[in-house]
């Protein structure tokens, strides 16, 4: 096994230390010369660590993968890749703590979002590029782009993708796994490149635009800007930026299945019928609470809108501080951080289909209960669905609580008030990014004590991995024969 965990973990190196080319142009064209070596050093040294162990040291060795050895390489890739991510940031000095680097690292590549600086707008452009770039490669995901790209990783790599991919039913839309990701990763790059475009039409510059195009699809939040995308003030670039928040929250199996001219697939979905009623009676009910506040119903229904798909998507983006508003509508903004989006999105959380198992359970047992006889069963997408997704969906979401709980205890033991710790323990492990009290919108991570970053590090990579991946090495069961 260890063999195969050093090709692998040095091949996603390999592939993202490839994409800092990109910052390392952004820099030549912005004259920003004294921050090139920062993405050039690890960019050549993950170069050279990919062909030792690729393609000299281990070249004839054939990769075996076990269930067991498939969890302890995604864990271990997405930590090592989180590693690497914060060495720019060490290196240029921008975040000259490696602890916070790290947090910033973590945050990017889980598309939480949460960071720890205060000044944004200082950044060298192609560093505030790298951090929104981290969003992007996170996203869809980097075991999926490994596989995409590199044949090595054709046998084992469905049971790779599947420790990564989020929800409770996993499965190809093709019959190579390789070809799936190709596929999914294509789509992602057309959205992002269509986002880009009609960004710049609003008038943002190319960097900007493709800045937040990049946090919008990874569902990451990052901005080049101290104030989000609110320090725009503008309509079309929120009403742009809200559509493709709300489509990186599907699952974008669907996108395939609407290109190859599969409706009945998207009609018949129960997720992206309750993903879309959650969506539309939440952007409603806050309209109607912030009526008053903003005296327009257009300007209440833009940022109830804009604040509605931000959270439940676990974007992060905002465009004002929700914490300001009316209590009714801080509920409904609170309560979206335990729902999350879709499962196969680029969103975090506990995904809507786990809600849909769950209430379509408890009719199931209303039903029972006035007929004892009765035999009924749980329909997802108009098909009978598996007996025993109810229960790996409550198994689900009671370890998913258990480690909210933990965190929040974490937040307490530094000193948070209890809501500002559950917030943000809600945040880190739905890898949403803003919370309430002292972590709002309107705030960082900067001040929080070095050992509850790390703490809240561990939680975003959990949350991100859906849990299990990251919590398997903690069960005794996982170390036993």
């Amino acid at each position: 096994m260890a063999s195969g965990l050093f090709q692998i973990v040095t091949a996603l190196l390999g592939i993202v230390g490839s994409t800092l080319v990109v910052p390392v142009i952004t820099a030549i064209a912005c004259s920003e010369y004294s921050v090139i070596p920062s993405f050039l050093i690890p960019m050549v040294a993950s170069g050279i660590l990919y062909v030792l162990v690729n393609l000299v040291f281990f070249r004839k060795k054939k990769i075996n993968l076990s269930i067991r050895s498939t969890f302890v390489i995604v864990a271990s890739s997405w930590f090592f890749t989180s590693l690497f991510g914060a060495v720019p940031f060490c290196i240029s000095g921008c975040i000259p703590s490696f602890t916070n680097a790290f947090f910033e690292s973590v945050s990017g590549f889980t598309t939480t979002g949460a960071t720890i600086l205060s000044e944004i707008e200082i950044l060298p452009r192609s560093m505030n590029l790298w951090r929104c770039m981290t969003h992007w490669l996170g996203g869809m995901g980097i075991v999926a782009l490994t596989v995409a790209l590199l044949p090595l990783l054709g046998v084992g790599g469905f049971q790779l993708i599947k420790a990564e991919t989020t929800g409770p039913e996993k499965s190809k839309i093709t019959s190579k796994i390789t070809t799936t990701a190709k596929v999914l990763w294509l789509i992602y790059f057309v959205l992002t490149v269509l986002q880009t475009i009609l960004l710049m039409l609003c008038g943002m510059d190319f960097i900007d635009a493709l800045c937040h195009a990049f946090a919008t699809l990874g569902t990451g939040g990052f901005s080049t800007r101290n104030a989000s995308i609110g320090s725009y003030d503008s309509v079309p670039v929120d009403i742009i930026c809200t559509v493709f928040m709300f489509l990186a929250g599907i699952n974008f199996s669907l996108f395939y299945f609407a290109v190859t001219g599969k409706l009945a697939e998207i009609r018949e979905n129960s997720e992206l019928k309750a993903y879309s009623a959650v969506v539309g009676v939440s952007i409603a009910s806050v309209t109607l609470f912030l009526i008053p506040v903003y005296h327009s119903f257009g300007t209440a229904l833009r940022y109830a809108a804009f604040q509605v798909v931000s959270i439940i998507t676990t974007t992060g983006f905002a465009t004002a501080d929700y914490t300001l508003w009316p209590s009714a509508a801080q509920l409904i903004i609170f309560l979206l951080f335990f729902t999350g989006a879709c499962s196969g999105s680029t969103g975090g959380g506990i995904k809507i289909i786990r809600w849909v198992v769950l209430f379509k359970q408890v009719n199931n047992e209303t039903k029972r209960m006035l007929h004892p006889h009765g035999i009924f069963n749980i329909r997802l997408n108009n098909r009978p669905g598996r007996n025993d997704i109810v229960f790996n969906v409550a198994a689900f979401i009671t370890v998913y609580l258990a480690l909210v709980f933990a965190t929040t205890l974490a937040g307490c033991a530094a000193n948070l008030d209890v809501f500002t710790s559950f917030s943000a323990s809600l945040s880190m492990v739905g890898n949403i990014g803003p919370a309430f009290g002292k972590l709002g919108p309107s705030f960082n991570y900067s001040f929080l004590p070095a050992a509850l970053k790390w703490w809240y590090s561990f939680a975003m990579l959990a949350g991100r991995l859906e849990l299990y991946t990251m919590l398997f090495f903690f069960f005794p069961s996982y170390w036993k024969k």
